[in-house]
């Protein structure tokens, strides 16, 4: 019993992504410092730890051959770094031009993808760490040739993992998503607080920004997917687990759909307990949602619980029971309150069949979008696309490029002996935007801080060689453990990491104070990036935001609308547009939250923005709700309506979109009355269905006046404060 109890807790520990990556690093970081400790070597650990520390932070997930070849390239580029830095090092205008001419250069190699992005900021680190170490090294190939073994070791026993558990990080990005769904059921199950006078927009607003995400967990789901197939198709493997990401992706659409105003029901309704009941619901399928992502994670089959169908069946019971009670004020919201009960209980089902999704998969459409770029020509086309001053890439790439330069540069005016913690905090903390950068600012100086306090004791306390290097691979597993979740706690143990690196060359006190002078430095040189070098303040860029969330949004419902004429259809197509709809809107919600952080003279009609990014989402919860409830309607009269009721929405959104896009004031087009009045009222004979696409497009023509009014303001706003 106490063995098996003990074989759960580890495989569960093993299961945790951040404990299985920290275990590839502390088997790397053993792997280097035992040998080392037992041949003496003590001046080859500092720069073999080093190239560890990179390749870690170079690695991204795909299969085996790709990663081979993303191994290859990695190594390729960590040696042009390495031997350029040690070629140029003694020629300071030399080495400026090509610090420059490199780190704008390699920077613009994230216009191919993430995972060149990755390499990119690995390879400068490295030649970062070659300068650091560049004075003690005997001669050219000395450094290099130690930070390359390093760097290849991890490689290569990254790619034994890869061959032992090829299926992890699959298991892992999947668990990762229905834990973030369990957020997201738990965010929208406040929305049912049937209470008077109920504002519903910090409950959108938080809706919103859970949603986004849901989405980043999706995207990152399908890119892991994508690396095991080719061209999209998937490989016999990932077959169930792609169905399972399809499974997730209709229970998205499901969850965020919304099928009436919330403050219309919960005023109705507020002496009931329907609510309450659709309340409790959405919190045991978020409990479900959390069973299934530890499943998945632990590589269990899910076997779904009975406290949610008993929730649906009482749900059901109480809607039966207001029904039985012929209010003829209840009537409408009743209906809205049918579709509501119609798509949990698919949701319900879903869940259900997570552990066998063959049964709820619906199409036979299973290819993903595939927008790698694969050819060489491919490639250069998106970097040279990047090349306008308009790009984020291009000015990320020209403000590191400026700010490492003007670092190079205080080193020399300075004459600081170990100056290059400098370029070491700028290139850490420099990030695309004004918000990213303070962030990591802060995060950096505390964590600097941290580690140099905690540093001095410790090496009181541990003065001898062994002490110091247990200590320096437990720091260094710690900085992986905490980086992506706590980066300022992670800067701690990776000063901690250096220290005793140093140590071993005699220099451990030494580098104590101009560390953390050199921070302080290196955050000022980033900041002023960020805020004098093509700063890209969020309120300059918003309204582009909010059109292309209004375009999404627009092809999203139109796509839609095609598939109440031909039937339903999982298409790559809709499936495409579905996704775009979803990433503008989380798209938005970062750009708000990002222009918050700011200076207080970069924002630009806060209580606007955020209005419009609560009916934004609305939007988007209205088009879905029409899209989880696709089917074939054959009345023709019924098709007539809708298609001009959509042609009207359409018009509307297209001058929103314009209008938000030139960032000026307009008169919105003009509505038809009539129209409006049919679609508020339906007829008695009228299909389920039928009603449901009616309402939706009422829901979405309501809002329209106000997000053109909305336009007009943020436009008359900019153009005052400009």
């Amino acid at each position: 019993m106490q063995n098996s109890r003990l074989k759960l807790a580890l495989r569960r520990y093993w299961a945790n992504d951040r404990i299985n990556y920290s275990i590839r690093v502390f088997i790397a970081l053993v792997g280097i410092t035992l040998p080392c400790w037992y041949l003496n070597a003590t001046t080859a650990v500092t720069p073999l730890v080093l190239g560890i520390i990179a390749s870690a932070l170079a690695e991204t997930d795909d299969n085996l051959s790709g990663r081979v070849k993303a191994l290859l390239m990695t190594l390729a580029c960590f040696l042009i770094a390495a031997f350029s830095i040690e070629i140029l090092f003694d020629y300071p205008l030399l080495f400026a031009i090509g610090l420059f001419t490199s780190t704008f250069g390699f920077i613009m190699l994230g216009a191919m993808g993430a995972r060149y992005a990755s390499i990119a900021f690995a390879s400068l680190l490295l030649a970062v760490y070659t300068m650091l170490g560049a004075n003690n090294s005997p001669n050219l190939w000395y450094q290099p040739m130690l930070l390359i073994a390093g760097a290849s070791w991890y490689g290569l026993l990254s790619l034994s993992w890869q061959l032992l558990w090829p299926n992890h990080p699959v298991q892992q990005s999947l668990a990762a998503v229905f834990s973030e769904f369990a957020h997201y059921l738990d965010s929208k199950s406040k929305l049912f607080e049937p209470v008077s006078n109920m504002v519903p927009q910090p409950l959108r607003l938080e809706a919103a920004s859970q949603n986004a995400r849901v989405v980043a967990a999706l995207n990152t789901a399908k890119a892991t997917l994508l690396h095991r197939a080719r061209r999209g198709q998937p490989n016999e493997t990932g077959d169930k687990f792609l169905k399972i990401y399809f499974l997730a992706q209709d229970i998205h659409e499901r969850a965020s759909s919304s099928h009436y105003r919330y403050q219309d029901l919960a005023a109705t309704f507020q002496r009931s307990d329907v609510l309450f009941r659709f309340q409790r619901l959405l919190e045991n399928q978020a409990n479900a949602c959390r069973e299934i992502s530890h499943a998945l994670a632990m590589g269990k089959p899910y076997r779904h619980g009975a406290k949610s169908v008993k929730a649906l069946d009482e749900l059901q019971e109480s809607l039966l029971y207001l029904k039985n009670q012929q209010n003829p004020q209840w009537r409408t919201f009743l209906i809205q309150l049918e579709y509501l009960f119609s798509n949990l209980a698919t949701v319900e089902r879903q869940l259900s069949n997570v552990s066998n999704p063959d049964v709820a998969q619906t199409g036979n459409d299973i290819e993903l979008a595939d927008t790698e770029a694969r050819s060489m020509k491919e490639r250069w086309q998106r970097i040279t696309g990047q090349f306008k001053p308009d790009s984020m890439l291009f000015r990320h790439a020209l403000r590191m490029a400026i700010a490492l330069t003007v670092g190079y540069g205080c080193i020399h005016a300075l004459e600081l002996e170990r100056g290059y913690w400098i370029l070491l905090t700028t290139l850490f903390v420099c990030q695309p935007n004004y918000s990213a950068t303070r962030q990591k600012l802060v995060q950096r100086v505390l964590g600097t801080l941290g580690g140099l306090l905690a540093g001095i004791p410790l090496l009181y306390l541990f003065p001898g060689q062994e002490g110091q290097l247990v200590l320096m691979v437990l720091a260094g597993v710690l900085f992986f453990a905490f980086r992506t979740v706590r980066y300022g706690l992670a800067t701690t143990f990776i000063t901690l990491l250096v220290l005793f690196c140093f140590n071993q060359l005699g220099e451990g006190y030494a580098v104590i104070l101009p560390r953390l002078g050199d921070t302080l430095i290196g955050c000022l040189l980033a900041v002023l990036a960020v805020s004098f070098i093509l700063p890209d303040w969020q309120a300059k860029r918003l309204h582009k935001v909010m059109a292309s969330a209004i375009n999404a949004n627009r092809d999203y419902l139109g796509q839609i609308i095609g598939q109440y004429r031909i039937g339903k259809k999982d298409s790559l197509h809709y499936r495409i547009t579905r996704r775009d709809a979803h990433n503008t809107d989380a798209q938005l919600s970062t750009a708000i939250s990002n222009m918050l952080v700011e200076p207080g003279r970069y924002r630009m009609a806060t209580d606007e923005c955020f209005r419009f990014l609560t009916l934004n989402h609305a939007m988007l919860s209205y088009i879905s709700a029409l899209g989880a409830h696709r089917t074939q309607l054959d009345d023709d009269r019924t098709h007539q309506l809708v298609s001009q009721a959509h042609r009207q929405i359409h018009t509307h959104l297209d001058c929103l979109a314009e209008q938000l896009d030139g960032n000026q004031c307009c008169h919105a087009p003009d509505s038809d009355t009539e129209l409006e009045h049919r679609l508020a009222q339906w007829r008695d004979e009228d299909c389920t269905s039928v009603r449901m696409v009616l309402q939706q497009l009422h829901l979405i023509q309501r809002m329209l006046p106000e997000l053109h009014s909305l336009a007009n303001k943020l436009a008359a706003r900019t153009k005052t404060t400009s």
